[in-house]
């Protein structure tokens, strides 16, 4: 083994987003590409010397080859000891898992999430933190300023490690542990959850379908659902993780999960279905002809989660990004504890979790976790659901609706326009943000404006500021339209339009979403001028 010290030079655009930094994964191929952000985190962080880390992803294309580089640049940089998971392979709630666990200075986590994979499509690499959450926003600055700086990279001259085989080897003086990536984080939600009861619940003749859709949930689907809750075999399906996810987008929504949305609202439907995403921290709940918006799943998720063993004691708080709809904060008002408006992106819940303010958090991007991680954990928000049908013992619709009926309906949807010029989103956001001040009053589409901002965050611990954090128009009688630029594409700009219509306590519950939000949609249609900018109205995809 040879330490290296390789000259290299800043490559523009290695700026993080809300989740790390995602391109096309032959942009990561490219010469020093990769080096040069994770010898920039390193340098973020005060070097690795001495330290401990965490290293997987969601067996996406060039996932093994990535992992490679790093356990060579970490050695070269003085790191102490690597966990990696076998093959590679750790979900993105089971890496924050084991660095809380293990006590690690941090992790790198290989993954674009929910985009597709393969050597045409996307890659990304994020840094979490010595508590298992992503990295803050003056960490990821700090990244970003070093990639603009860095003229070399550290590391060492050695054969690659051998991933398929659990057990301790070394990089020079770094140990490098491979270990099982399901067995500590089965073990976790054993202690969280009533498994007994569970498994009563599938003995009882209980079914339902969980896709993986051929991400990094398929061992953890398996392992839990199937092996240790006894569900039957075949529960899990396209639960084998492939390099391009099968050619699917892993993207758990109705969308992108057609093939368990078509058997959902067949004749034959299991009782439940969910599907969790490529890195497996986001989740899709549906009953039979009936999908759970995220923004539902985690106000249901919340007002029940008293019935697991880990929230028994009650929740400290909950907390949802801007755009996520308000019926969390209907719960949290009826069971007297604070709710948190946040930033989207889950670093921001991280603060709140550690301080003990908030035990519950989710996003409407499909998002939920609570206080057992620093992430959002798609099989958490899966089991949490099995064990309240498991004590409630009523159908996925009887839940909602009987949730609906207890606290109104938020009425919900977001629009997503993919790949559209950035000069085009930019000057549409631009041209809107300064007409804010002046809409309140106004009507359109036979709606009035009572309030319209650019949302603005200050964080209650450590009192840091987050602005322009997405554009907010709210209408006479509950109605809300929320702009923002996403931050997880790898191309173009994609513009994405949360709109919301609340129902009120005793208003009617059962219009068709898309009905109940045409009002609201048309009248932000109007206001933002989006056919004349962007040329479009119609949206790639609807959930």
């Amino acid at each position: 083994m040879k330490f290296k010290t390789v000259k290299t030079a800043p490559i523009e655009g290695q700026m993080p987003g809300t989740s790390g930094l995602r391109k096309k994964t032959r942009v990561f191929m490219e010469p020093n590409y990769l080096e040069n952000f994770i010898q920039a985190t390193f340098d973020a962080i005060g070097g690795g010397a001495g330290k401990t880390f965490v290293v997987g992803g969601d067996g996406r294309y060039f996932n093994k080859d990535a992992i490679q580089v790093i356990l060579k640049m970490a050695a070269g940089n003085g790191a102490t000891k690597v966990i990696v998971g076998q093959n590679g392979i750790l979900s993105t709630p089971a890496a924050s898992h084991l660095i809380r666990l293990n006590k690690a200075d941090g992790g790198f986590i290989l993954s674009a999430s929910h985009n597709p994979g393969g050597i045409d499509e996307d890659f990304g690499v994020k840094f979490n933190a010595a508590n298992g959450g992503p990295a803050s926003e003056a960490l990821t600055a700090k990244v970003f300023e070093a990639t603009t700086t860095i003229s070399a990279f550290e590391t060492i001259d050695t054969d690659d490690i051998d991933l398929s085989r659990i057990g301790t080897t070394s990089h020079g003086n770094m140990t490098i542990q491979v270990v099982d990536p399901v067995s500590d984080y089965q073990a976790l939600m054993e202690s969280l959850f009533d498994f007994d009861a569970i498994r009563a619940l599938f003995v009882s003749g209980f079914t339902m379908r969980f896709d993986a859709m051929h991400a990094v949930t398929g061992p953890y689907g398996t392992a839990i659902l199937e092996n240790a809750l006894g569900a039957p075999a075949g529960t899990v399906t396209n639960g084998i993780p492939l390099e391009d996810f099968g050619k699917g987008h892993p993207d758990p929504n109705p969308i992108w999960a057609k093939e368990l949305m078509d058997v959902m609202t067949s004749d034959n439907a299991p009782d439940l279905g969910a599907a969790s995403d490529g890195d497996g921290d986001r989740n899709m709940i549906v009953g039979r002809g009936a999908y759970v918006t995220p923004s539902d799943s985690l106000a249901i998720l919340a007002a029940n989660a008293h019935l697991a063993p880990a929230y028994a004691a009650g929740l400290a708080g909950i907390a949802r990004s801007m755009p996520t709809s308000a019926a969390g904060d209907r719960v949290a008002q009826k069971l007297g504890i604070q709710a948190f408006e946040t930033p989207t992106g889950w670093k921001f819940f991280g603060n709140l979790l550690d301080a003990d303010k908030v035990t519950i958090c989710g996003e409407e991007s499909a998002g939920t976790g609570s206080n057992h991680v620093r992430e959002k954990d798609g099989l958490w928000a899966v089991l949490l659901w099995l064990n309240i049908l498991a004590v409630r013992k009523q159908s996925v619709s009887e839940i909602v609706a009987d949730h609906w009926k207890t606290f109104g309906r938020d009425y919900y949807s977001r629009f997503d326009f993919e790949a559209v010029a950035s000069d085009k989103a930019n000057d549409m956001m631009q041209n809107l943000r300064g007409r804010l001040d002046g809409l309140t009053g106004k009507s359109f589409a036979g709606l009035t404006v009572v309030s319209a901002d650019e949302f603005s965050y200050l964080d209650p611990v450590d009192g840091s500021v987050s602005n322009n954090q997405g554009l907010r128009i709210t209408f006479e009688g509950d109605g809300r339209a929320v702009f923002r630029l996403s931050g997880t594409g790898t191309q173009g700009a994609t513009v994405r339009l949360y709109l919301g219509q609340y129902s009120g306590q005793n208003g009617d519950i059962n219009q068709d979403t898309q009905t109940a939000l045409q009002n609201v949609r048309d009248a932000a249609f109007e206001i933002s001028e989006m056919q004349a900018t962007i040329g479009r109205v119609d949206p790639d995809v609807i959930t």
